[in-house]
């Protein structure tokens, strides 16, 4: 029974998505991806326009995962801090959950592929860190923060904590987990958005 268009794509991008979970993290060629699907190079083809667009496919997949939790976390959560913390903890479960995702956040898996996929990363990561940046702001009308607090550097610093979780996790062929460390690593986290908190705080 034939398969609808749809239906293949989303197969096409979950097999990818799975083939970068290999811990060896080699490039993925799309030969070795149409075997694995037991189809012809030109029958991907037939879906996608090159191999970029696949992966374009998968990082559209991770935007519309994560922002769907970020935009309901910021409207069901009012403590901005707490907003942070869930923020930071959704994306290190999420690369825990989606090894292959994981190498994509990174760029790992996008190495010799075509430089507009790093540069889409690179935006996505940029949203991510005005999300936390955001929260931060919330804590300080709140005044868990100073007014004046310094936001870009606090939010940069949540986002290099992640991405670092993430890198190891990829580079330790997926044994380091990002969410082993983080019940005691969040108040070290909170600790330090504290020292920019009012006076008597």
């Amino acid at each position: 029974m034939a398969t609808k268009p749809g239906e293949r794509r989303l197969q096409i991008l979950q097999t990818l998505a799975t083939m970068l979970e290999a811990p060896q993290g080699e490039r993925i060629t799309t030969a070795a991806l149409a075997a694995r699907l037991h189809c012809s190079e030109a029958a991907l083809y037939r879906h996608f326009a090159s191999k970029a667009q696949m992966f374009e496919g998968l990082i559209e997949f991770i935007e519309q995962s994560l922002f769907g939790v970020i935009n309901r976390i910021a409207g069901e959560e009012e403590d901005g801090l707490r907003q942070a913390e869930a923020v930071v903890g959704l994306l290190l479960s999420f690369a825990q959950k989606n090894r292959g995702m994981t190498r994509v956040l990174t760029g790992d898996a996008l190495v010799h592929e075509n430089e507009r996929l790093q540069a889409r990363i690179n935006a996505l990561l940029d949203k991510l860190e005005a999300a936390l940046k955001q929260a931060l702001r919330i804590a300080a009308t709140q005044g868990q923060l100073k007014a004046d607090a310094d936001f870009a550097a606090l939010a940069n610093l949540l986002r290099c904590y992640v991405v670092g979780r993430w890198e190891q996790y990829a580079r330790s062929g997926f044994a380091r987990e990002p969410l082993a460390l983080w019940p005691a690593q969040w108040p070290m986290l909170y600790c330090a958005c504290l020292s920019q908190a009012p006076a008597g705080i």
